[in-house]
């Protein structure tokens, strides 16, 4: 009985383990894909994870909810800190680098 208790526990916990990687490797794409588009520089190839909680699910259903942070530089110089949420495997916050926009300038009196 013990032994059918310890094996239960360790597949439960390599299940927990292998949630957490790839939902860890889901968020460094992210963040990776976010900072190529922004033209920023990826900081340390890495994001960390700052925290877990139990949600619920657009499908009703129970999950894990997950906040990453990773750093970025405009310059090399500097450093600047992203944040993220995944739940379950889908993004639903992101706080970070943000593409350049630039709005192009009108002439006075021309109306747009």
């Amino acid at each position: 009985m013990t032994l059918i208790l310890l094996m239960i526990l360790g597949a439960a916990g390599f299940a927990w383990w292998n949630a957490a990687r790839a939902a860890a490797e889901r968020a460094e794409t992210l963040g990776r894909n976010a900072c190529r588009a922004a033209d920023v520089q990826w900081l340390d190839q890495s994001v960390h994870a700052i925290g877990t909680r139990v949600c619920r699910l657009p499908s009703g259903r129970l999950g894990l909810e997950r906040t990453f942070r990773f750093d970025y530089s405009h310059d090399g110089v500097d450093r600047q800190s992203g944040r993220m949420v995944l739940r379950g495997g889908e993004l639903v916050s992101f706080t970070g680098p943000a593409m350049a926009t630039v709005t192009p300038l009108r002439p006075r009196g021309e109306e747009g």
